[in-house]
């Protein structure tokens, strides 16, 4: 029996007792994949936050890898969609992606051999390393999202909340994280994965279609229909052999 990574009854989100999606039920077993997909201000977002612990829920009943959200802090990793400059201004790139073996080690252990084969292995894998002597503020946008996807490669978590994780990237930089996305669900991690983008989302096992409020909730090929995508975007979808084309 798969347990479930996260289950939600009846559950408001929202922020400052102002609900931005209401009535969400699902459950979404371990191992498995969610994609979030929304316009701007559709609660993606939000509900990442949530699960995260980042956000009290306003209403309902969460649990996330079987406690409440937020107390499982070295089994998730949530990569949010802006980072701050502020914060990062004196750190090298390096230093980001070792930040993320600190909640493992603590603040005032010293990172173990182990530790720093994980760091170098994950700059290495987003094509990182390069610039990994570098200040983040000197980096390129999509060179700072590789450093980020690489500190949450680094956590070696269980649930990857992933707010965006393209935004900015390059080609190439997209062609890694989906690289990335295969070899989280090969080690058997749970993803959830905020996105506009249909052919991201069409990868993920589930699909919450969001437009604050929940239009559907199942398997891609169940949830992407023309009916659906109106409701949520204004456009009308039309379906090939290979591919879905948006139109508007």
């Amino acid at each position: 029996m798969v347990d479930n990574a996260i289950t939600l009854k009846e559950v408001s989100i929202g922020y400052e007792g102002t609900s931005v999606v209401s009535g969400i039920t699902l459950t979404l077993p371990q191992g498995a994949s969610l994609a979030l997909v929304g316009s701007n201000g559709s609660g993606k977002s939000t509900f990442l936050k949530t699960m995260a612990g980042l956000l009290p829920a306003l209403k309902g009943s969460v649990d996330v890898l079987g406690d409440k959200p937020g107390l499982q802090p070295l089994r998730i990793s949530y990569h949010g969609q802006s980072h701050p400059n502020s914060f990062l201004l004196p750190l090298r790139s390096i230093d980001v992606v070792r930040m993320a073996r600190f909640p493992a080690r603590g603040l005032l252990r010293r990172l173990t051999k182990e530790d720093e084969h994980i760091v170098k292995e994950s700059l290495s894998y987003m094509n990182a390393l390069e610039f990994s002597e570098k200040p983040v503020n000197a980096l390129s946008g999509g060179q700072i999202q590789r450093v980020f996807l690489a500190h949450t490669l680094a956590r070696k978590a269980d649930l990857l909340l992933l707010d965006e994780p393209t935004a900015g990237l390059d080609v190439n930089g997209a062609e890694l994280f989906e690289k990335l996305i295969y070899r989280f669900k090969t080690e058997g991690k749970t993803l959830l994965v905020a996105t506009h983008s249909i052919k991201e989302a069409s990868q993920c096992d589930y699909v919450l279609l969001l437009d604050s409020r929940v239009i559907a909730f199942g398997a891609p090929d169940r949830v992407f229909t023309p009916e659906n995508l109106l409701e949520t975007f204004g456009l009308v979808a039309r379906f090939s052999a290979n591919d879905l084309l948006i139109m508007g």
